[in-house]
């Protein structure tokens, strides 16, 4: 799988406003995620950027404008009431600019503290224990060490996740995220702090998610060599409003972008 059919949006989102105390952190942002894409979204801090993912995961709430998940089985999903909990439940996950890991549980439980949102047994299926309940619990179990082992982490199950390395850190991060079964993937900065190596094993571990799980992927990055090298689709924004928008090659021509984030030369 790979590259994206613009005709067939996985998220849309129409005249997005978001004010705090009078000043708007989004400004009427419309923008579209094509389904199986690798997209960024781009611009200087204070742009937005994670403001926006905020109102995608049901953080925050807009003061106007709509957003829309289309999961694609058919449905069209407003995303804008929605509690975070029930967002993830609709298939979006999310990663964090600072790494929120369950620091004193191991890497396993921590994947699988994420893979309970798809659990069926409710309250009183825990409480007795019960048949469904446990078998649900085993292929919860047998699910977490396959991501784990696929993904890079296999050997260090029992660790505790304070005692990772960072880059690993980040790595178990996207790995709850992807235990929660989502259709799209939200990576809130996930090179920040990696050193190259890291930054590349990074680009390789998103190009395979996105391939092997058949997800959409949309990431807000500040490592220029990342986003142009793993996405295929480009989003600008500067105070709230998108700028430009494009291919990596055309963004990299484009003159405000030049001027305003790439540098000049």
């Amino acid at each position: 799988m790979s590259g994206m059919d613009a005709s067939d949006p996985v998220l849309v989102a129409v005249g997005v406003t978001v004010e705090f105390g009078g000043i708007r952190a989004l400004d009427g942002l419309s923008l579209e995620v094509g389904r199986g894409s690798i997209t960024a979204l781009i611009g200087p801090n204070g742009a937005g950027k994670t403001t926006f993912f905020n109102c995608l995961t049901g953080i925050y709430r807009p003061k106007s404008g709509d957003l829309f998940f289309l999961p694609g089985d058919g449905r069209t999903i407003p995303l804008t009431l929605l509690s975070p909990d029930r967002v993830t439940q609709q298939g979006i996950a999310r990663t964090f600019q600072n790494i929120r890991l369950f620091n004193n549980l191991t890497v396993l439980e921590n994947v699988l503290i994420a893979c309970h949102c798809r659990m069926k047994a409710g309250l009183l299926g825990a409480l007795l224990r019960d048949s469904r309940t446990m078998r649900e619990e085993r292929e919860m179990e047998e699910y977490s060490f396959a991501l784990l082992d696929r993904y890079g982490l296999g050997g260090q199950v029992n660790e505790l996740a304070k005692n990772l390395p960072y880059g690993e850190q980040r790595r178990l991060e996207i790995v709850r995220a992807l235990a929660t079964r989502p259709k799209l993937l939200l990576l809130d900065e996930p090179a920040a702090g990696l050193n190259d190596r890291e930054t590349e094993d990074l680009a390789g571990l998103i190009r395979l998610i996105r391939d092997e799980l058949e997800l959409s992927v949309l990431l807000i990055e500040h490592d220029m060599g990342l986003v142009m090298g793993v996405s295929e689709r480009i989003h600008v924004m500067d105070y709230g409003k998108p700028i430009a928008e494009g291919t990596p090659e055309e963004i990299q021509r484009d003159p405000e972008v030049i001027r305003a984030y790439l540098g000049e030369g």
